[in-house]
């Protein structure tokens, strides 16, 4: 679908004039918007997933047992406290964008992270505190990883034309996805050198960034009158926090249940959530200047674009966590790997995934700029649920290689629909609202990954419960150990088998030991300890919990796949060729001038 100009907002047109004059002056400009912009949504994507592979590490330098029962809410929170702040307020900045000047709140944003990084890579306190002291500043760091999200993609598209837009758009969205992966590895490598230098490889680069953005960057797009929407901003940051405060927290078993979604805090928390934003969007309905203009969702490209956007986000990052769960937890240590190294390892096992979405991504935004969005937003999904019902029929003590294929071919899908998908979403919007929109845009991507976590890690444990504490307890008492000790720990909630798996610890040594019963006569201690014992008695009923997880991940790849054949094809509301000389000439008279 592509718009007449006589069909042209004005602030669209006014936009298109200012790009083409500044274009006129300055041909390279927007090759440094697109490089400055890739690197800031590159530093966030990568801070995002660093400390995941990195937890064991950091709870060994601050000093804290990851086993026990009340050091789960730091962990959470060091894995959710980034992802929170990063989703809940992109859409407010995306906003103050509009309004006060996309680069200038895109630079506040370097200038935020970069200070925190420092912060963080200087930890001066120990167990807790020094937990208390990472939490915070991730939050922190989270504000200014949004204030880079929410006003990248709408910088780019003020920068660009539209028929180089997906292109540009999917060199950057490809830097937001790869650069999650590339953590995974990043944080396994100098986890093994210090834990801190997690935190320090942010710093210079946010420096560096901050300085360049500063220097560089101008405001091409136009501003839009009005004031900030702080009923609408306080109800949707409130009640999206609550949201997802609750489901993470269903995670954690509660009374004699193996997750939380029987707990009255957890209940109240997500329908809190739910009530206030719906609240949300009866003061936007209302207000004469919204945070958020909810009209939006009814351009088909808009709405679906986005729904399919979370259906993927979600899928994707359940994967994330599973896959390295089952190779952290079942799959090398199976394959002689020390515990310890498995985070490592993991990360560079996953390299396929990395590669598969580095090949597509840029290539798929060249081509839909030609042929436009649908064929491969479509065909990503399709292709990236295919590879999940392929995932289930791998067992779980796999060939490396038909794993490698899988994964590439994951990675394929999801760079041929995320850059397709971003330039089809940030092309329908009006000039005037597209900090906001692609703040909506970046609140899916990035609450889709916040609650994939909530989601499959719940599913995950549900179906772990069916069949681990038998699994458990007859395993251990085959080696000797008493029927009491077996009794206790198998009746141990099986999210803490899960998080021992994903941190890379032998729940075994580290449950069994302190009590002495490794050491008591008969008990085959070597066994017990060794490598295989705890994979081998995870591997069944971690299949059973990956049957359910992927079949959901797929059910949702393919709901975006219909979402994204529906939303159409080619989406352009501000393609300059088509204005006319009439045009042109109006335009003089009302152009504002550029620096």
């Amino acid at each position: 679908m592509t718009n007449s100009s006589t069909d042209l907002d004005p602030d669209d047109v006014r936009t298109i004039r200012r790009r083409l004059r500044y274009d006129r002056d300055h041909p390279r400009y927007k090759w440094i918007v697109l490089t400055n912009t890739t690197l800031g949504v590159l530093l966030t994507a990568i801070n995002s997933s660093i400390v995941l592979i990195s937890l064991p590490a950091i709870f060994r330098g601050v000093g804290l047992d990851p086993l026990e029962a009340g050091n789960v809410g730091y962990l959470l929170w060091m894995l959710m406290g980034y992802l929170l702040a990063t989703a809940v307020l992109v859409v407010m900045f995306g906003r103050l964008g509009d309004i006060f000047g996309r680069v200038r709140v895109y630079n506040l944003g370097f200038t935020v992270f970069a200070l925190s990084a420092v912060a963080l890579s200087v930890d001066p306190c120990h167990g807790g505190a020094g937990a208390m002291w990472i939490i915070a500043w991730r939050v922190i760091q989270g504000v200014g990883g949004a204030m880079l999200t929410a006003n990248s993609s709408a910088i780019l598209t003020d920068a660009f034309p539209a028929n180089q837009r997906g292109t540009a758009l999917g060199i950057n969205m490809v830097a937001a996805v790869a650069g999650s992966f590339f953590g995974l590895l990043i944080g396994g490598v100098l986890s093994e050198w210090d834990w801190r230098a997690v935190f320090w490889v942010s710093v210079p680069i946010g420096i560096l960034g901050a300085v360049w953005s500063y220097r560089s960057l101008h405001e091409v797009g136009i501003r839009s009158a009005g004031k900030v929407d702080w009923v609408g901003t306080i109800t949707f940051g409130l009640g999206l926090t609550a949201l997802l405060t609750g489901i993470t927290y269903g995670i954690q078993p509660y009374g004699g249940h193996a997750t939380g979604w029987f707990s009255p805090w957890v209940l109240t928390s997500v329908i809190g959530g739910i009530v206030l934003l719906g609240v949300f969007c009866v003061v936007e309905s209302k207000i004469a200047d919204p945070m958020f203009h909810l009209g939006l969702f009814r351009n088909r490209a808009f709405g679906l674009g986005n729904f399919a956007n979370l259906m993927v986000s979600i899928g994707r990052g359940g994967m994330q966590f599973m896959l390295i769960i089952w190779l952290q937890g079942i799959w090398l240590p199976l394959h002689g790997y020390d515990f310890e190294s498995t985070p490592l390892w993991a990360g560079i096992y996953l390299l396929p995934l990395t590669v598969g979405f580095l090949a597509a991504g840029p290539v798929s935004g060249w081509l839909s700029d030609r042929y436009g969005s649908r064929p491969f937003t479509t065909g990503g999904a399709v292709l990236a649920g295919a590879t999940f019902v392929l995932l289930l029929i791998l067992p779980v003590d796999f060939d490396y290689w038909l794993f490698a294929l899988v994964i590439l071919l994951n990675g394929i899908g999801c760079g041929l629909f995320f850059s397709p998908n971003t330039a089809a979403i940030m092309s329908s919007v009006p000039a005037a609202q597209r900090g906001a929109a692609s703040g909506m845009r970046g609140t899916l991507f990035n609450g889709g990954n916040a609650l994939s976590m909530g989601i499959f890690f719940s599913l995950m444990v549900v179906g772990l419960a069916a069949s681990l504490p038998t699994a458990l307890d007859s395993g251990l008492r085959a080696q000797g150990v008493s029927a009491g000790a077996a009794a206790e720990l198998a009746g141990m909630p099986p999210v803490a088998s899960m998080f021992a798996a994903f941190l890379g610890f032998n729940p075994i040594q580290e449950l069994l030991g302190p009590s002495g019963e490794l050491s008591k006569p008969g008990v085959n201690a070597d066994t017990l300890t060794g490598q295989e014992f705890f994979p081998h008695l995870l591997t069944g009923p971690f299949h059973a919990g990956l049957v359910v997880v992927f079949l959901s991940a797929a059910v949702m790849m393919f709901l975006a796949a219909v979402a994204s054949w529906f939303a159409g094809d080619k989406y352009v509301l501000d393609e300059e060729a088509e204005l006319t000389e009439a045009d042109e000439l109006a335009l003089d008279a009302t152009a504002v001038p550029v620096r």
